[in-house]
């Protein structure tokens, strides 16, 4: 049996609207008098709506939702499974033909110098719908260069190094950076401006730029780096390979598309690097290696001749191997391990693991 029903208030009456931006329980979590369940936001603040109450909370809307005043966002039930059986919303507010802006998202249009006449006023305007306008108004300029220019996707500590190196390598000029945090447009890492989010890509690309850096490490979910790559190929960029003047890379070495190979790091004779992998500092690739595509060689590991890493395999800090192990795909093996045999696709060698084949080892 419903117990009471939940409306989105009228906190100011030339308000029609909020936007939902916390909800403080689970779909069905039992509840007390008074306990906080939502945070809603109008252009004037952030308000916290309390359950009227004890019961069991049913949830009637989503996180981020923007709801009319009077919207359902949640019933009061006497029990966990009672069904449900709701009155119609009471109708929303008449549409006032005014700018209705979040405080955040105004603060977000004011340091990217945009026009608040521009601003759509049939909705309220949150940061998401600011950085859209934004990414789709951008104009990029860009200063004639003898260098190719080369973007960089993310601001992050990968990102940094990756900067790095391309700044020492001294090959092309460096466009700016691309990141899909819009808090950061117009600030400035490592001196390299931050020029919009992903939505500015095709201006960058109208401003002939071609070639771009993946500066996005993917530690945690290598799919995340795969994903910022199949985005920028999809926008028309291609990617160089990038080797620190400070890593040593035989001449015999073949070194695909989109490789980074960071400062101090070895990579021996006839070892093979395939696209989009990473060998990171002071890691050591001897002799006749093969490391698979988005495979990530961490600082400090030691793969010993005839090492065949597969593909989206991470290799952690100060792993070292046996001569002629076969590492598969989809690997993720912890910091300081110690591999003697072959490991099997989607393995997870814990840190500091003595690999001899046997998952009791």
């Amino acid at each position: 049996m419903i117990k009471s029903t939940i409306l989105v208030p009228l906190l100011n009456a030339n308000e029609p609207e909020a936007r939902l931006i916390d909800i403080h329980v689970q779909d069905g979590q039992a509840v007390e008098k008074g306990q906080i369940l939502f945070t809603i936001e109008t252009t004037k603040a952030a308000a916290e709506i309390e359950a009227p109450e004890a019961g069991f909370v049913r949830l009637l809307a989503n996180k981020g939702d923007i709801l009319p005043v009077g919207a359902k966002l949640a019933v009061i039930t006497e029990n966990a499974d009672d069904p449900l059986s709701l009155p119609e919303s009471a109708p929303a507010s008449a549409f006032t033909g005014h700018l209705r802006i979040t405080k955040p998202a105004r603060a977000l249009a004011e340091a990217l110098g945009l026009d608040l006449a521009s601003l759509p006023t049939d909705r309220l305007v949150t940061e998401e719908i600011v950085r859209q306008i934004a990414g789709a108004t951008l104009q990029i300029t860009l200063a004639p260069t003898e260098k190719p220019y080369l973007l960089l996707y993310g601001a992050g500590g990968h990102a940094k190094s990756v900067m790095e190196i391309v700044r020492q390598c001294g090959e092309y000029a460096i466009a700016g950076i691309v990141d899909d945090n819009a808090a950061l447009i117009g600030k400035r890492v490592l001196d390299i401006p931050v020029l919009g989010t992903r939505a500015i890509l095709p201006a960058l690309a109208a401003q002939g730029v071609t070639l771009a850096a993946n500066g996005v490490g993917g530690i945690l979910d290598i799919r995340v780096r795969i994903k910022v790559f199949s985005l920028l190929e999809a926008a028309g960029f291609s990617f160089p390979a990038l080797i620190h003047p400070r890593a040593t890379v035989e001449p015999s070495a073949r070194v695909g598309e989109g490789v980074q190979v960071f400062a101090n790091a070895y990579v021996g004779a006839e070892a093979e690097l395939r696209p989009r992998c990473m060998v990171n500092t002071a890691a050591v690739v001897s002799h006749d290696c093969v490391i698979g595509e988005y495979a990530h060689i961490a600082p400090g590991a030691l793969l010993a001749g005839h090492v065949q890493v597969g593909e989206r395999t991470l290799i952690g800090m100060g792993v070292t191997t046996a001569v002629g192990v076969k590492i598969g795909r989809d690997v993720r093996v912890g910091n300081g391990a110690i591999l003697l045999a072959d490991v099997p696709d989607g393995m997870i060698i814990q840190a500091g693991r003595f690999w001899t084949g046997k998952s009791d080892t």
